[in-house]
């Protein structure tokens, strides 16, 4: 069965145009568009289907980007957000992160890595590109007084090891020799406990405290 796409972009013409192009790809199709973040919660209100994943724009008139990001992760937590801008810059991606982005493309992804990052996103839960990362890991800090006086588990610390890596949940929970529902209730608290949001979070906290070595 192919995983459900709703694009969120108030440019109707290049909404369209990327459903045409997700409509050639196996794995998934788009089952509805919408012009910005309210009408999204107009639709799901009403009745239309939930999707697996969403293609977000930022900047839209009403509800933008960031505003809908926001609401999806209170109220749809297990929907993956995929940003898909034509804004590249530092804070505009922290910021999407922080509102809990699971991804992040620019509008002039070729097609072919435009299906890459839906089979990443939807296999391991996040997909970032080389120079989303790079921001990612500069700019997302937290204050490290805060974050050492947190009680951390050792099971939790191993959990945090993993975060760095591309292993999906599933496999690190083969590695911890538990199950993926531990697992994620290990990330649940532990996103709890450092006010995170993604896996990305818990990676550079991982790699700024010395879990990830």
């Amino acid at each position: 069965m192919k995983k459900t796409i709703v694009i969120v972009d108030d440019h109707i013409l290049i909404a369209k145009a990327l459903e045409g192009i997700i409509g050639n790809f196996s794995e998934f199709e788009v089952i509805y568009v919408c012009e910005n973040g309210k009408d999204l919660i107009e639709k799901f209100e009403g009745g239309n289907p939930i999707p697996d994943i969403i293609l977000l724009d930022i900047s839209m008139p009403i509800m933008d980007g960031f505003e809908t990001a926001a609401w999806l992760t209170k109220n749809h937590p297990d929907i993956k957000i995929m940003a898909l801008s034509m804004q590249g810059d530092d804070n505009s991606v922290i910021k999407m992160i922080k509102s809990g982005a699971k991804g992040y493309l620019l509008k002039n992804t070729h097609p072919r890595d435009l299906e890459t990052a839906l089979t990443r996103l939807n296999s391991d839960g996040f997909f970032y590109p080389d120079w989303a990362s790079k921001i990612i890991f500069t700019n997302l800090n937290k204050e490290t007084e805060s974050e050492i006086t947190v009680k951390i588990s050792d099971r939790e610390k191993e959990f945090l090891k993993y975060t760095v890596t591309e292993l999906s949940y599933k496999e690190i929970a083969d590695r911890m020799c538990c199950s993926p529902r531990t697992v994620e209730s290990y990330r649940d608290q532990l996103c709890e406990k450092l006010d995170l949001k993604t896996r990305v979070g818990l990676a550079v906290f991982a790699i700024k405290n010395g879990f990830a070595n």
